[in-house]
């Protein structure tokens, strides 16, 4: 590259470079010059910040441009200089006008003195006229498919699970199956019940075998609907829909509207100010002596907010024809107006999504347990569940029911016997003191 280089070299006598400064332009300095050269690198700079928010604006000047590129970048909005991210860490940065004053006093007592980073870079940034306006429209701008994608993909789920719910013929095997059950336990004819009902399925057990009314539902199911599915797959939707809180999603648009509003006004202050200060003359696109470009997102700014207004627009209709068909569903299923309006979406998808998981589970066991006992049967071995099975296992009692009933001829052998059974621990007292004893005579 240097080789290159070397051969585009431009000499000072072609033309065009008479005008550059010869090598000795310069006068040798003397003692004194030299003096006043090193005292001016080793004066301390000014800094009149405190020690936290100076070390605040160090630590976001580490990643930013330098304070210099900041002025041209923010008039013009440009995001190949400045991201999100940037743009964030420079609205934490805003210098106050105390902060400001301070500053501008403590360079006039000291004009040689050069100012700290931290101090340069809040002069800097205050020299820009409406630097706050600025940089709040240029943030709502880069944000707004993001505040939009939070408020539309929870709508979008909400309205995918009703269309899978309607739409699922195991949903609908099971209502009717639950439905059953509970008129035949109950000796009554109801028309339906609340959905919330489904999650105690697990809770209520028979009184012969224990088992929970949720796995006679899949017994039957299996027995009488053997196309039917285990349910959570078919419902995919509401499992996603069942992590959103749809209050917030509705204050997320009251203020989305709100920041819309704002952002118009913010450009008709930005506008009116760059006008006076261009004289009405030059373009409104043009502010503090910077020309921007056609394609900036300054000059694009007045398009951006009137597409926002409208993709608004769309959204508001999209909020409210997807809570009302809400409505409608719950009316669809049976629910009261007045518990229509005291039913969250939020957490009846969370009540069927939890169900669907119970479901499935319970599904899934009772396949297993069938595929063992199609194993067992084709292995020649019983089941321990069935007769045959059973009387098996009474026929060959196992290691343990030996040991018992070996403990029980032990337990009922009379103490005093004859015969010495090995197995019994013995005494284990010394001869010489049995024999001690019994040689010993009582005194009267």
């Amino acid at each position: 590259m240097w080789a290159c280089a070397l051969q585009n070299e431009v000499y000072r006598d072609r033309p065009g470079t008479d005008t550059l400064p010869p090598h000795s332009s310069h006068p040798p300095m003397t003692g004194k010059h030299n003096s006043r050269l090193c005292q001016a690198a080793f004066e301390p700079s000014v800094s009149v910040l405190g020690m936290k928010r100076s070390n605040i604006i160090t630590i976001a000047l580490s990643s930013l441009p330098a304070p210099r590129l900041l002025p041209p970048a923010i008039y013009a909005m440009d995001s190949s200089v400045l991201d999100r991210e940037d743009v964030q860490r420079l609205r934490a940065l805003i210098p106050t006008e105390d902060e400001l004053g301070l500053i501008k006093e403590a360079k006039a007592q000291n004009p040689h003195a050069p100012l700290a980073q931290a101090e340069l870079c809040l002069l800097t940034l205050g020299e820009i006229p409406h630097l706050s306006t600025r940089l709040e429209l240029w943030a709502f701008a880069l944000d707004y498919d993001s505040l939009e994608k939070e408020i539309a993909e929870p709508l979008f789920h909400l309205k995918l699970a009703m269309e899978q719910l309607a739409a699922s013929q195991t949903f609908r095997y099971i209502l009717a199956t639950v439905l059953t059950i509970g008129n035949f336990l109950n000796g009554c004819k109801a028309r339906g019940f609340e959905l919330s009902y489904l999650s105690k399925l697990s809770q209520v057990r028979d009184t012969h075998t224990r088992q929970p009314l949720l796995h006679h539902v899949c017994l039957l199911l299996l027995q009488l609907r053997p196309d039917s599915s285990d349910l959570h797959s078919d419902i995919a939707a509401v499992t996603k829909a069942a992590k959103y809180d749809y209050s917030q999603v509705q204050s997320s648009f009251t203020q989305l509207e709100t920041m819309c509003k704002a952002s118009w006004e913010q450009l008709k202050i930005l506008e009116k100010a760059e006008d006076r200060q261009n004289g009405g003359k030059m373009d409104r696109s043009k502010g503090a002596n910077e020309e921007v470009s056609e394609n900036s997102l300054r000059h694009r700014l007045p398009k951006i907010l009137k597409d926002c207004e409208e993709r608004l627009k769309v959204l508001r209709a999209v909020h409210r024809r997807v809570i009302n068909r809400f409505h409608s569903f719950l009316l669809f299923l049976g629910y009261s107006h007045s518990m229509v309006r005291d039913t969250k979406a939020e957490d009846f998808c969370r009540n069927i999504s939890n169900f669907s998981l119970e479901y499935r589970n319970a599904r899934q066991a009772i396949i297993l347990q069938r595929e063992r006992e199609q194993q067992r049967a084709v292995a020649g071995i019983p089941a321990p569940g069935t007769p045959v099975g059973r009387r098996k296992c009474q026929q060959e009692p196992s290691q343990d029911s030996d040991e018992q009933c070996r403990l029980e001829k032990v337990l009922r052998t009379p103490e005093l016997s004859s015969r010495v059974d090995i197995t019994v621990p013995q005494s284990r007292r010394r001869t010489g003191d049995i024999k001690g004893v019994r040689c010993k005579k009582m005194t009267w």
